[in-house]
């Protein structure tokens, strides 16, 4: 654990100021064309930002001086936004690996993803001595519920104590459960008709999160295993879109989880057991 915590705090750094050094060069694109020639604006402005950055990235010097010294402004800060961005995606795949080869049962979570993961080891690996039971992990990661009553009103807010990054890592994972979870977007529907506000919503979602976090950070947790759920479908002849149709999910749901880019326990196992049965 505490190996964990020095590679995943340098990864989880390094990839934090790769992302800031890419939204600086955006902004610094967006400024500059504010003030370009209509002409540039014209072609460059109504361009999504990856199409923006891939057509500034070619640019080619222009005739008059004021389109060159443009282009060439946008065009170095196109380039450092790939170069950035391919920096970025490189840590996160090493930070990936990293991740899952110290905890897979952590990494295979609902909404875990590797800065995630490598945030929730780095504060665990660094406060073993606050890993004695679950609750306590709570208000190390700022979960815990505490009273915060006033008559006739009743009710909780978190605590204000502990690691600011953990709570931020459980944030994340609970927005994400609320997006794409069927399980939280029930949960969330049934507390917003209890009258509950998306706050206090959020602050349940990250007491129940961070339980089962605890869970995976101090005991081994099995996962079912991805290899061989694509060549079990190939050999069965059904094809990606029937498998897609067949549980209701995108097709990118199915194809994600074959390349083990996306985990899904509960999918996992039905879908291994389907192809057996059809």
């Amino acid at each position: 654990m505490e190996g964990t915590a020095s590679y995943g705090a340098g990864f989880t750094r390094a990839a934090r100021s790769a992302v800031k050094a890419r939204t600086a060069a955006l902004n610094q694109i967006t400024h500059i064309l504010v003030t370009a020639p209509e002409s540039i604006r014209a072609k460059f402005g109504q361009l999504k930002s990856a199409d923006r950055t891939d057509a500034l990235a070619r640019l080619r010097p222009a005739k008059d001086a004021a389109h060159t010294a443009v282009h060439t402004a946008m065009k170095s800060l196109a380039r450092r936004v790939k170069e950035v961005t391919a920096e970025h995606q490189a840590l996160t795949r090493a930070l990936d690996g990293e991740v899952t080869a110290d905890n897979p049962g952590l990494r295979a979570a609902y909404g875990v993803g590797p800065d995630t993961a490598s945030q929730l080891l780095v504060t665990a690996g660094g406060n073993p001595e606050r890993l004695r039971t679950e609750a306590s992990f709570a208000a190390l990661c700022k979960a815990a519920p505490v009273p915060a009553s006033s008559c006739p009103t009743n009710r909780h807010r978190l605590s204000r104590g502990g690691d600011r990054a953990a709570n931020a890592a459980l944030h994340r994972i609970a927005l994400v459960r609320m997006s794409s979870d069927p399980r939280t977007r029930d949960y969330v529907a049934r507390q917003t008709a209890a009258g509950r506000t998306k706050k206090e919503i959020i602050r349940l979602l990250k007491r129940a999160i961070t339980r089962e976090m605890f869970r995976c950070l101090t005991t081994t947790v099995t996962i079912p295993g991805i290899v061989g759920l694509r060549p079990l479908r190939q050999s069965k002849n059904i094809t990606l879109t029937a498998a897609a149709r067949h549980f209701g999910v995108w097709l990118a749901t199915i194809s994600t989880l074959e390349r083990g880019i996306r985990r899904d326990d509960d999918l996992a196992n039905t879908y291994r057991d389907w192809p057996t049965a059809a």
